[in-house]
């Protein structure tokens, strides 16, 4: 299994269990053996690898070019402050003196 820091520094105290058919286990198997891994060693790794690439998914924004360049713009060229900023604005810096 490879040593990272998530899997060397923290204690494993966590139990997951997962219920398979005997085809995917002789699967699971076969493929660990393959790889010169566990079946714990297998699961563990491509799970985490699986989890790691979703998250990323969805964390990460994909812009086309044209939302490029329009984000680009936007803060480059903002728009002036509309009656509601000037407003909080004014009222911030009566209330602190600046």
């Amino acid at each position: 299994m490879q040593h990272t820091p998530e899997n060397t520094d923290k204690a494993r105290n966590a139990r997951l269990e997962a219920r398979v058919s005997g085809a995917q286990k002789e699967l699971f198997q076969r493929a660990a053996a393959l790889t010169g891994r566990t079946l714990s060693e297998l699961v563990i790794e491509s799970t985490q690898e699986a989890a790691t690439r979703i998250v990323q998914e969805h964390e990460l924004i994909r812009l086309t070019r044209a939302e490029q360049a329009a984000f680009v713009a936007a803060i480059l060229n903002p728009a002036p402050p509309g009656a509601r900023l000037r407003s909080a604005v004014e009222r911030y810096r009566q209330q602190t003196g600046v």
